[in-house]
């Protein structure tokens, strides 16, 4: 798979990356070892998981541990460490050495604040626990992982080499944050907007929910190419991944998917490269069209 540079940071990221948030309902070890090499194998070599993902962290500590080498391993930091409490210099800290031990690492090569709230970024008592453990060898490049005026604070501030954000057809509104990227790698996720074009009604997810009401808004299902009104699944499919992955200054599209066929669709639809300017025109006149689409915010 093509490799991209991951801003300046000298690390280099797949096109397509896997978010390990989706298999912590698979209960079969050997599936997720299966799945977790598979992954791998595919020639994606960014594995991207949190705190908050259930066994995650620890199901890569044991069923990749021995291919440590071959993959670029990003995580999320900042609630959930026992006896310590949320956002505070000591949950960075013991958030990172926790992690290193479940994924039986003794370094990891991006380490995000997850959705660090507006203040206690302002604060700068997290972003500087997160810095210091890239001065110690344990982070390689320090990460915000965020929506809008957080995520904007994290680009002005010097210490963080890369950001990860929603971007997607119907989430565009980062875009305008990242025209302050320099130098950042950038992570996108959820570039499929819970599949939005499937959905006969509303879900009630509160993220799918609002990505279903701007699909309907942006009357998505007549600006494909050649779909008929409902759109079709594998257009659709390729035309997110596509919109999203080259958008300027995207490193890797995040996919969290337990079929290993379904990523490396994703990883042949990249491969057909920018999408044609006729089809970028019409989806970005979608955009501009919608009803309230210049006051949607990133959902987080």
């Amino acid at each position: 798979m093509h490799l991209r540079n991951f801003g300046n940071t000298g690390v280099q990221v797949s096109a397509i990356g896997f978010g390990a948030m989706h298999f912590d309902g698979i209960e079969s070890e050997a599936d997720v070892e299966n799945l977790l090499n598979g992954v791998l194998d595919s020639g994606v070599n960014l594995i991207d998981t949190a705190r908050g993902y259930g066994r995650s962290e620890e199901r890569i500590g044991k069923h990749l541990a021995h291919r440590r080498g071959e993959f670029v391993l990003s995580t999320k930091f900042g609630y959930g460490v026992d006896g310590v409490a949320d956002w505070t210099g000591a949950c960075i800290t013991q958030g990172v050495e926790r992690a290193l031990r479940l994924m039986r690492t003794d370094h990891i090569d991006i380490g995000h604040l997850h959705s660090c709230p507006l203040h206690v970024l302002q604060q700068g008592e997290v972003t500087q626990a997160l810095a210091d453990c890239v001065l110690s060898g344990k982070l390689r490049v320090a990460a915000y992982s965020g929506e809008n005026a957080e995520l904007a604070c994290a680009l002005a501030d010097a210490r963080f080499g890369s950001v990860q954000c929603s971007l997607s057809l119907v989430d565009q509104a980062n875009l305008s944050e990242l025209k302050a990227v320099n130098g950042h790698g950038v992570l996108a996720k959820r570039a499929l907007a819970g599949l939005a074009w499937q959905r006969r009604s509303r879900p009630a997810d509160h993220c799918e929910g609002l990505y279903f009401d701007r699909w309907q808004a942006m009357r998505l299902q007549h600006a494909a190419d050649g779909s008929d009104a409902n759109g079709s699944d594998t257009n659709w499919l390729e035309t997110s991944l596509r919109f999203t992955a080259f958008q300027p200054g995207v490193s890797s599209v995040l996919i969290g998917t337990k079929n290993l066929l379904n990523l490396r669709d994703a990883i042949a639809f990249v491969h057909k490269g920018v999408l044609p300017d006729q089809i970028l025109d019409k989806l970005n006149a979608a955009w501009r069209n919608a009803g309230g689409g210049a006051n949607w915010l990133g959902i987080v």
